[in-house]
């Protein structure tokens, strides 16, 4: 076999690892080194950026260790009966990687996952052995997001937990029906009970021991899965029913959606287009809800004829036109947890909405001014001086409401 320079193994893994979304450094704790000379103790090509949830714009080296796998899931590029070229880094080569791009101040963390070499136990050694030599060997302070391979050994499970900030576990599609169809040699039970460990060791270092001594630090970030979207039948609904078992099982930190794109060679079983990128930001949007807006599952789908979000109108506006008995709301005597379900309203709006009415009463242009815009808001409100009349019960409210078609030039999808 051909030998490949260390570049091209970086362009070939970097580009594979592009279709695994679950990549965010939010949460994660800071390392402080005992000596005070630790590398990277902080908070181009293989580099991603993912955002936290204060807004931080982070890099990560976002590679796999090797693109080779023994599992032949139809929906993925790197399955073992995919023509595409193959690579594969040493554990050496990853580390020196990291380190070299965290001193270039290219990237604040690594996101490292792989497909699977002879065997998931081996896969996941080889995982950790990165880890272990940044974390003991090289005093690596930065950020580590490991993917755990479903199947692992748990003492190997719980070994990556001492190193990595962040673990993920896939659960890949929507429905276990879905999974056994397409990915027939993975096991929903496996990946479920990965997830189960994870949580378990989250849970543990949080106790103390009757001598007031804690537990060793695991995966203070917590985990993080990824569902691929539009590979099979599965409706929306039946995507949100998925995230919300999860999270309440498993403890999630974040569920990612990704739009499920076409690959070379594709199977029959697959369709011949990408799903509309509106669909996946309909289900964050729905996903935001659930997890920071009060909102229940049932809530959202009862706007969702079909189980099926509307692409034309976000979900809580889409809630909001079919609840139109719960409004207008009066924003100077609405609760928090009302104020929230409000189209347009964000949480910072309504936290300084509460903080202003404490002192005046909150009119239409106080609102315009901590919202930025009042457009979706004003048909669902009363302030003072103002009552939407008969906007809120007007047939094509939402007409009037949905945006208008797209532009030509692309444009910055809001939350909201």
């Amino acid at each position: 076999m051909a030998v490949i320079n260390l570049m091209r193994k970086l362009s070939i893994l970097a580009d594979a690892a592009k279709y695994d979304a679950s990549c965010a450094s939010s949460g994660g704790a800071k390392r402080n080194s005992k000596t005070g000379t630790g590398v990277g103790a902080t908070g181009g090509m293989g580099v991603c950026h993912a955002y936290t949830p204060d807004g931080r714009c982070v890099s990560l080296l976002k590679i796999l260790l090797t693109n080779f796998c023994v599992f032949d899931c139809v929906y993925c590029v790197n399955r073992s009966s995919s023509n595409v070229e193959r690579a594969r880094f040493s554990v050496k080569e990853v580390v020196d990687l990291t380190l070299d791009f965290y001193k270039r101040n290219y990237i604040e963390g690594l996101f490292l996952s792989s497909g699977v070499i002879r065997s998931a136990d081996y896969t996941q050694e080889q995982l950790n052995r990165v880890a272990r030599s940044l974390r003991q060997d090289h005093d690596y302070r930065g950020y580590i997001h490991l993917k755990l391979v479903a199947g692992a050994s748990p003492e190997l499970a719980a070994e990556a937990g001492l190193y990595a900030d962040r673990l993920s576990v896939n659960i890949e599609l929507p429905l276990d029906a879905s999974l056994e169809r397409l990915a027939p040699e993975k096991s929903v039970v496996d990946i479920k009970r990965a997830m189960g460990r994870i949580r378990m060791g989250v849970e543990g270092a949080r106790e103390r021991s009757h001598t007031g001594r804690r537990a060793p630090t695991f995966a203070p970030a917590g985990q993080s899965t990824q569902m691929v979207v539009g590979a099979d039948l599965a409706t929306d609904a039946d995507v949100l029913t998925r995230a919300d078992s999860l999270y309440g099982a498993y403890g999630l930190r974040r569920v990612y959606y990704s739009a499920f794109s076409p690959i070379p060679d594709s199977s029959a079983a697959l369709p011949l287009e990408r799903p509309h990128l509106m669909r996946e930001h309909r289900l964050y949007q729905a996903d935001w809800l659930m997890r920071f807006y009060g909102f229940e599952r049932e809530e959202i789908l009862s706007a969702a004829p079909g189980g099926m979000l509307d692409p034309a109108i976000d979900p809580k506006l889409a809630w909001a036109l079919v609840n139109r008995h719960r409004f207008p709301v009066d924003v100077n005597l609405a609760d928090r947890e009302m104020l929230l379900r409000i189209p347009g309203l964000g949480e910072k709006t309504v936290d300084r909405m509460i903080a202003v009415r404490r002192l005046k009463r909150v009119t239409l242009d106080d609102l315009r001014r901590l919202a930025g815009s009042v457009k979706r808001a004003r048909a669902f409100v009363v302030c003072d001086g103002w009552t939407p009349g008969e906007e809120t019960d007007s047939a094509d409210l939402r007409a009037k409401l949905a945006p208008q078609s797209r532009r030509a030039s692309p444009v910055q999808l809001s939350l909201f």
